[in-house]
């Protein structure tokens, strides 16, 4: 216990040499030359080569230890224990997807109400995802706010960085928000690029003393609003792994959506919520919410959550629509782990006839452990009737959910509770039975390329996978 604590003592001293430069540093015998100085201030006894019986002769440093140990112990508390409620009960049936008291109920308990007048066209991976953004972005005349989680370095990367800088050096005023984590892989040279150009931007918790608290809550929102009137929403990051059209493991498969009409303004204001928090600076004005008029037909809204507030609008946005189904879910989810509250509502659904099919990735996937927590949980699903299929081509990274041919739901939300309750997330919510029955032909595309998984293939998996799935299921919670 007390050698742990040295470790944990290394590691916050490290942390605290972090904050000062901005620059990871996991030990303190890593750290450059230039922070000895300041290293040897916070770490006067030399803890890098202390013993046991050492910290026996120094019971200050002892005692310090201690409250280092406790103050670590906290910390890992608050990130990976939610500190909101958790929805515990099964949601009563009230209301069918046809209903208009359900799309009055969902936007009154979820905030934004829906608006008519929307029109949404889909994107298929890369080669339809990024032309379309950006042409938005170098048309821009007055406003850009991009929020993502991933941004790598990379030819498309690089191109998205060109014309924001581009735009900006242009009078545009553009403001990007990126997540620290996933961000990583992004040169500065990237962002020196964006600033110097005048683009506004900022990183969403990076580490720092003040808030160790929030390193697991992330950002994983995708909105891009150009000139305060076309959104962009849906699964894409900005990554090689997102170019090209699927053909083959090194390109995903993903859908991304194009929207106009009066719900971009709540996009708009979804980005906000977390500029604010960033930076401190409110964008408001004509410029960033305009006069919208109506471009289509659909009934729509999106809405966000978070785990500084309303970190269950996720899940009950979810329960909601898959208790008030009465004849289809189309589920495509690129993390599937379902608690047991969620199963529940699932096979009840099947129960009263609900005819559930989802698609998940199959031998291609960028997490082992989801895989594992996932198949773990098909059991009771597949018993009840449900058909789960796993994509063969490559990596599946779409978030789609579509409920009787009527309600699509789409965003940067996956079906698992990091996105429920840990991650900053943005769903946008359709109901138009034209987009649906889009959404439905695609979904149908999807399955021709998977390979259903049956009841009696799950029963009969080998014990080193079911050892793999009880290990992964530890992790449920943070998956």
């Amino acid at each position: 216990m007390a050698m742990m604590a040295v470790g944990v003592i290394e590691s916050l001293c490290a942390s605290a040499l972090c904050g000062a430069c901005s620059t990871p540093t996991v030990a303190i015998g890593s750290v450059d030359a230039r922070h000895k100085r300041r290293a040897a201030k916070l770490n006067p006894w030399n803890i890098e080569t202390m013993t046991f019986a050492t910290l026996k002769r120094h019971p200050f440093a002892l005692a310090v230890s201690a409250v280092v140990l406790t103050l670590v112990a906290i910390v890992i508390a608050f990130n990976f224990i939610g500190g909101e409620k958790k929805i515990e009960r099964r949601i009563e049936r009230l209301h069918v997807i046809e209903d208009p008291r359900f799309y009055q109920e969902l936007g009154l308990m979820l905030g934004p109400q829906f608006l008519a007048g929307n029109r949404l066209r889909v994107l298929r991976n890369g080669d339809e995802i990024f032309p379309a953004m950006l042409a938005a972005i170098r048309g821009a005349t007055s406003t850009i706010t991009f929020e993502t989680y991933i941004y790598w370095s990379g030819d498309i990367g690089h191109e998205f960085t060109q014309a924001l800088a581009e735009r900006a050096r242009s009078g545009v005023k553009v403001h990007v928000l990126l997540d620290w984590v996933g961000s990583a892989k992004m040169d500065d040279a990237l962002l020196d690029a964006m600033r110097s150009a005048g683009v506004q931007t900022h990183k969403f918790h990076p580490p720092h003393w003040s808030h160790l608290g929030r390193l697991n809550n992330r950002t994983h929102r995708k909105l891009l609003v150009v000139d305060g009137r076309l959104g962009f929403t849906g699964g894409v990051g900005i990554a090689p792994l997102w170019t090209g059209s699927a053909q083959d493991p090194e390109h995903w498969r993903d859908t991304h959506f194009q929207v106009e009409g009066p719900v971009v303004a709540q996009m708009q204001a979804v980005f906000l919520d977390n500029w604010i928090k960033v930076s401190g600076e409110v964008l408001h004005g004509a410029a960033y919410f305009p006069p919208l008029v109506a471009a289509g037909s659909g009934l729509a809204q999106i809405f966000s959550s978070s785990p500084s507030g309303g970190s269950e609008s996720m899940q009950l946005m979810y329960l909601l629509a898959i208790t008030a189904a009465s004849r289809s879910i189309e589920l495509s989810a690129a993390y599937f782990v379902p608690d047991e509250l969620a199963s529940d509502a699932l096979v009840a659904a099947m129960k009263r006839g609900v005819k559930l099919r989802i698609i998940v990735p199959g031998p291609h996937i960028d997490s082992e452990t989801v895989r594992s927590a996932s198949r773990a949980r098909w059991g009771p699903l597949l018993a009840a009737g449900a058909l789960i299929a796993e994509y063969q081509p490559t990596m599946y990274h779409c978030k789609v959910m579509v409920v009787d041919g009527l309600l699509v739901s789409v965003g940067s939300t996956n079906f698992d509770n990091r996105s429920f309750r840990l991650n900053d997330e943005a769903t946008l919510n359709i109901v138009d039975a034209e987009f649906a029955a889009q959404q439905t032909r695609i979904f149908d595309d999807d399955l021709k390329h998977s390979r259903t998984v049956s009841l009696a293939e799950w029963r009969e998996r080998p014990w080193r996978e079911r050892l793999a799935e009880r290990l992964a299921s530890i992790l449920g919670s943070q998956l």
